[in-house]
């Protein structure tokens, strides 16, 4: 048994559908191997993806880049996901992951010839924030972004993230904030924003982080409250004087940091930036679920 995991979900494995506790993979497989993948995911309210198109979009970006051809189209990837919600009613506001890895095959750092890829599918219970988290805040701490220079493509070598992030666990804060050459990247598992004098900014969507999927739509959530908004390299000392700092992950939704380093972000709380976008997110998902 695998704590807080279902192992009698119904998962997907190469065309075939098994409770998730019957996977199995082999340990050739180039994903286990040398994490020769990639991965996205999806979440769902009420049964219903939000912002499927855009998580889609990305995991075949990833594809490219990283040169797996899987032969499936967009609506092929659309029906997959809709396929798992269904064989899956009861589980709720849940999370739908996709992993593709080059497949199995023999040790060999290059790509193997006539290897059909691995897809495996899966659906796990979100999480959504706590209103504690919501309301009063939470803590970071800031560190070095040690990590490969294609921080773009939603790999499964997720190594550099993981010991990020167990800086964090170490230093008993919710999460980290990364900087590369003095100017903020993201966080160990999200992206980063600040908040001065009523602008949001954010840094560049380029290769040094991941264009997270509510990247697009926190700006497309900060337009439509009146709330201006650029996107630039940020100097580790902005972030230091920001009056909001906040996150925004496909789990983690929007948040706000009340604490770097120790010291308080702005007022040492949640500001109205953050609640205005924490609202509009809100009802993005209560119209999704209201037409569902």
């Amino acid at each position: 048994m695998i704590a807080g995991v279902d192992q009698d979900s119904v998962a997907f494995l190469n065309g075939a559908w098994l409770p998730l506790g019957e996977v199995r993979i082999s340990a050739l497989d180039r994903g286990f191997i040398f994490g020769d993948g990639v991965y996205d995911v999806v979440p769902a309210y009420g049964g219903q993806p939000f912002r499927m198109a855009h998580h889609l979009a990305r995991l075949q970006r990833s594809l490219a880049a990283v040169r797996i051809e899987t032969g499936r189209s967009t609506p092929a990837w659309q029906a997959l996901v809709l396929e798992l919600l269904a064989r899956n009613p009861d589980i709720g506001d849940c999370t739908v992951y996709l992993q593709v890895t080059r497949g199995v095959a023999r040790r060999d750092h290059g790509f193997p010839a006539g290897v059909a890829p691995t897809v495996f599918g899966m659906v796990s219970p979100l999480r959504r924030p706590t209103q504690d988290q919501r309301t009063r805040g939470l803590a970071v701490i800031s560190i070095v972004d040690e990590r490969w220079l294609h921080c773009e493509i939603k790999s499964t070598s997720l190594l550099g993230n993981v010991l990020a992030r167990q800086q964090a666990v170490d230093a008993g804060v919710d999460e980290v904030v990364q900087f590369r050459d003095g100017f903020l990247t993201e966080g160990a598992s999200c992206n980063i924003w600040v908040v001065k004098n009523g602008v949001l900014h954010a840094p560049l969507r380029n290769h040094l982080i991941l264009e997270g999927v509510r990247y697009a739509f926190l700006v497309e959530l900060a337009k439509q409250a009146g709330i201006p908004f650029e996107a630039r390299p940020i100097g580790r000392d902005e972030v230091g004087l920001a009056d909001e700092l906040l996150l925004s992950s496909a789990s983690k939704e929007v948040l706000p940091i009340i604490t770097l380093d120790g010291r308080p972000v702005g007022t040492g709380r949640p500001g109205p930036v953050y609640g205005a976008l924490r609202a509009g997110y809100d009802a993005a998902i209560d119209a999704l679920v209201t037409v569902a």
